[in-house]
């Protein structure tokens, strides 16, 4: 046992995050070790089920890739969306959970009750139980599923875990946010707890002082050195970067000490980190014998945050909002099974298509039963098609209704404008109640400490508005407001609206529970919620009832 241990422990310490040539094998710093399994895979054996690597970064804005003008360096994410298929009119949520959910289930929030913000960390909340997620289906056909990253999705009950989910390993945190070296997170005054996880205990044999986005790098190596690239593998890695807080290891700083604004810098080095990341990816993915086979599709979960350093520009608004800096992200797909490599997808493309495009690629099955919001867009990335999406249905939260001149007169009868709420139909883009944050951030607003709002665009409307509608093809930049033109076209969105809430079901967003707190289960964020105490409690009070009957009787 111990000689597994420390042999563990060796290939963990060989893993390191190097960074050199594309394709080049590692040097002294960051050489890994040689295949575990021996030979690689003959050329040509037949394995019809590609391996799928679905990376998910934190906060990355739109502009801060290469490819998209930054002047951060991604050359790891250009090269890989170059010699892949760039999604240039992809979407996903405003924030973390709901990302996440709609990549895991293939379905919208109004549909699984998490329609209204996200899932604190003193909630007892998860992805409903109910739900068949990727990981799960993906099993049914073969796949070994692991999952490293953040999670995200609720942990209150052990059943809402990663590893009860889907996943045959699970190696990351629970939470939303927490330090990228100690892993430990304060939800408010006096209420923290560390939050790293090895399947479904907390990693204190891990806790190294290592940098989360490099360590989790780590883990994947590990995972792909021993596993068989004969067999299908899904390895879903949903790196913490580029989220606050804002931390990097001092040497990705070299190449951004010209950046003032010193939130501005601290992100180009995450960002620079997880680039790296990336390409050691990449590099264990041919090592081992994967890479002829795989799928490897990246995406950022929402927009970024100006006020944490990420770029949206020249896109409107930023994370939290519907504008289309809060949900258009950065996406792009790599595989050598790709038919129209070097292109540039410019059709309908959402987070929720993901979930039945990996089930068929992995010859997989989806039950008639399960009522699904994503599509199959394999063809139209793969081979230029056209997208069967059409519409896309950004989220519906009855909960925030923060629009105090909202009504159902504004909404000429059809719809509450109060409502927070947004859809896309065709080139149409209709918004109601408070969108959010609206400014336009140029670069330049990046050049002092600030960001400077001076430097920002702001557009004064008359107060009380509560609808809005773009045409998105001509307008991306959500310039030019067209509602009093086109009330018409306002009211078919309208009703579509309507249309979509009428299958909505209830929001889950409950109150916090003290038991959540760390203090009370050893230091660590994780699941509170007792079922069997809940029916010992049950249980008793039954016997109990059961047992005053009784000497009712023999009083009588």
């Amino acid at each position: 046992m111990v000689a597994a241990v420390l042999a563990g422990l060796s290939l963990l310490s060989l893993l390191t995050c190097g960074y050199l040539a594309w394709g080049s094998r590692r040097g002294d710093a960051g050489e890994a070790p040689g295949n575990l399994l021996g030979e690689e895979p003959a050329a040509g054996a037949p394995r019809s089920q590609p391996h799928i690597i679905f990376i998910l970064a934190d906060d990355q804005g739109f502009r801060d890739v290469g490819y998209h003008g930054s002047e951060i360096r991604t050359p790891t994410l250009d090269k890989l969306a170059a010699e892949g298929v760039k999604l240039e009119n992809y979407y996903v949520q405003p924030m973390c959970t709901p990302s996440r959910s709609q990549l895991i289930t293939g379905k919208y929030q109004i549909h699984t009750g998490l329609q209204h913000s996200i899932i604190r960390p003193t909630q007892p909340n998860c992805l409903p139980l109910d739900n068949v997620t990727l990981p799960q289906k993906l099993k049914e056909v073969g796949y070994s599923t692991h999952m490293v990253g953040k999670w995200h999705l609720g942990f209150y009950r052990r059943e809402c875990m990663p590893t009860q989910r889907g996943f045959d390993s699970f190696f990351g945190s629970l939470l939303g946010s927490g330090d990228y070296y100690t892993h430990f997170k304060c939800d408010s005054p006096g209420i923290c707890g560390y939050d790293l996880y090895e399947n479904d205990n907390a990693a204190w044999d891990h806790d190294n002082g290592i940098y989360s986005t490099q360590m989790y790098t780590q883990k994947v190596q590990q995972i792909l050195a021993s596993h068989n690239p004969r067999k299908p593998i899904f390895l879903y890695i949903a790196y913490q970067a580029v989220h606050s807080p804002l931390q990097a290891p001092g040497r990705y700083f070299e190449h951004y000490r010209s950046i003032n604004n010193i939130n501005r810098r601290r992100y180009a080095a995450m960002l620079a980190c997880l680039d790296e990341a990336i390409n050691n990816v990449t590099l264990a993915l041919k090592e081992y014998g994967y890479y002829e086979n795989s799928i490897i599709i990246y995406s950022s979960d929402n927009g970024g945050q100006p006020m944490a350093g990420g770029s949206n520009w020249p896109l409107r608004g930023s994370k939290g909002t519907y504008w289309e800096g809060g949900i258009r992200a950065v996406g792009f797909v790599h595989s050598p099974l790709l038919k129209n490599k070097g292109s540039v997808c410019k059709e309908l493309v959402h987070i929720t298509d993901w979930f039945p495009t990996l089930i068929t690629l992995a010859e997989g099955q989806i039950d008639e039963d399960i009522q699904l919001d994503g599509y199959d867009v394999w063809e139209t990335i793969s081979e230029g098609r056209r997208s069967p999406r059409v519409d896309i249905l950004h989220n519906i939260d009855p909960i925030y209704t923060k629009a105090k001149n909202g009504s159902w007169a504004a909404g000429y009868g059809i719809w509450n404008t109060a409502i927070q709420s947004a859809i896309r139909v065709n080139h149409w883009k209709l918004l109601t109640g408070n969108p959010g944050y609206s400014d336009w951030v140029p670069p330049q607003a990046f050049s002092n400490a600030g960001p400077n709002r001076w430097h920002n665009e702001r557009v004064s409307w008359l107060a009380g508005k509560t609808v809005w509608l773009f045409n998105i093809t001509a307008d991306p930049y959500e310039r030019v407001d067209l509602s009093a033109r086109h009330p018409e076209v306002v009211k078919q969105l309208l009703r579509r609206l309507s249309q979509f809430n009428k299958t909505a079901v209830p929001v889950r967003y409950p109150p916090k529970d003290p038991r959540s707190n760390p203090k009370l289960n050893g230091g660590v964020w994780g699941p509170w919620f007792k079922e069997d105490e809940k029916k010992k409690k049950s249980d008793k009070s039954k016997g109990a009832n059961k047992q005053k009957v009784k000497n009712k009787k023999k009083a009588n």
